[in-house]
């Protein structure tokens, strides 16, 4: 029976999510309680008997992305539940769209759920068994998000993230690491860790431990990280402040345990924007430690990303920072052009802001920068033997092309890997690359 030709008993529900990986966690939670309960999911609006909206509120730019969303859902459905960052604020939302049956907040999936069951009663006898073991995911089968806590401790001028989201609330070791079992039993072979602050997991539970199989595991960072290692899968690391204690988990990186790879949101150099901030870190003493990791493992890719034009930023202050990222070599790196998001302490702060058309200006001269250093780290890979895994299907008779990632490339942020292979290549396979050629971004060769 095709999908459009199901009974009429079975309700439909559309869901969009918008946003980062957390808030994609988010939505895998609530879809895979709604497939639990006998609910279908529609690829469209329009033969849906309801729309969820995941929505974003971080920036302004985000938050009219998920307007656009709403605004959408409405037009083509007319029943359309609010969820997300935004539903933190619902007076905006109710206010620009009146219509929408309910507004939550993030992680709110209780209320989520029973705002389906009022808009379209889940089904009788719902077939419980046809939810896989390790829940509904929205990523491809062979990686997962892998997400430990929730909320954020941190006071960071520019973020609203702890009001919509709360303080930062751990999850139990063992619950981490019993979904991460159940995700590779399933066929995943690389976790995505990921929260709004990795680093800082567990201090909310001061580090207690809890029983995963035959032995007792700490909610520490350290501990949590070396587990998932043992478990067979590639472990990549997300979202990771600069802490002290991050110098132990390069240890496992070098021993393969976790992926060599970091990502680190360090978000300027110069010392008054990183004050005003509110950020941790000093730039030399960070450039010391970064020196200092690549040395343990010759291998680390650090994946980042920076604010320009923050307010009281000046020319000399972006120049710090343009230096520092020429001498950090950071190989992924991302810039956000500084947006005075309703609610940050920022706004308070009483200093000048940069006009947008400068902001424009620093935001290209930075990307241009960061373009020219990644060139350069990437030319370095030419005649290296990688190991990648496939997303995209390729080689074989059919000559084309698969698409994968290295390890060095976290999914739909980082680069790809172009591999051409005498055999067929499937996505979720982990195959060795001989690299031919490099631009900025990927890598090319062919599967040995």
């Amino acid at each position: 029976m095709q999908e459009d030709q199901k009974p009429a008993a079975t309700p439909r529900v559309s869901f969009v999510s918008l946003g980062c990986p957390k808030a994609l966690v988010d939505s895998e939670r609530i879809v895979t309680r709604l497939r639990a309960e006998g609910y279908e999911l529609a690829r469209h609006h329009a033969g849906a008997d309801v729309v969820v909206v995941n929505t974003c509120g971080f920036l302004d730019s985000a938050k009219a992305e998920s307007l656009e969303a709403i605004g959408a859902a409405l037009a083509e459905n007319g029943k359309v539940i609010v969820t997300g960052c935004m539903g933190a604020e619902p007076e905006a939302i109710a206010e620009r769209f009146p219509d929408v049956l309910a507004i939550t907040g993030p992680q709110q999936y209780e209320s989520v759920v029973e705002a389906v069951h009022r808009a379209a009663a889940p089904a009788h006898d719902p077939f419980v068994d046809l939810v896989p073991e390790q829940g509904v995911k929205l990523t491809p089968r062979h990686y997962a998000y892998l997400k430990i806590s929730e909320g954020c401790d941190n006071s960071c001028t520019f973020c609203i993230i702890p009001r919509l989201r709360g303080p930062l609330v751990s999850r139990p070791a063992a619950e981490v690491l019993r979904e991460a079992e159940k995700l590779a039993r399933a066929g995943v072979k690389e976790l995505l860790v990921i929260s709004q602050d990795t680093s800082a997991y567990g201090r909310d539970l001061r580090y207690a431990e809890s029983m995963f199989g035959d032995r007792a595991v700490r909610a520490r960072f350290l501990d949590l990280a070396r587990e998932l290692g043992d478990l067979g899968v590639w472990v990549r690391l997300h979202y990771v402040y600069p802490y002290p204690h991050v110098d132990e988990v390069i240890a496992l990186m070098a021993e393969g345990k976790a992926l060599p790879y970091l990502d680190i949101p360090f978000q300027h150099a110069a010392p008054n924007v990183l004050k005003a901030m509110k950020r941790p870190a000093n730039e030399e003493k960070t450039l010391a430690r970064i020196k200092d990791w690549r040395a343990a493992c010759p291998d680390l890719t650090l994946r980042s990303t920076f604010i320009v034009g923050f307010p009281g930023e000046t020319e000399e202050d972006f120049e710090t920072l343009l230096q520092w990222l020429d001498e950090a070599e950071i190989d992924r790196a991302g810039a956000f052009k500084y947006e005075p998001v309703a609610g940050a302490p920022a706004n308070d702060l009483g200093l000048a802001p940069v006009p947008e058309e400068i902001k424009e200006s620093r935001w290209k001269r930075f990307m241009e920068k960061q373009q020219a250093v990644s060139a350069r780290l990437m030319k370095r890979k030419i005649g290296k033997r990688l190991q990648a895994i496939i997303d995209e299907p390729g080689g074989g008779p059919a000559g084309a092309l698969a698409k994968g990632r290295t390890k060095a490339d976290a999914p739909e942020i980082d680069g790809s890997a172009f591999i051409a292979s005498r055999r067929p290549l499937r996505p979720g396979d982990i195959v060795t690359m001989k690299v031919e050629r490099a631009d900025a971004y990927d890598v090319y060769g062919s599967a040995v």
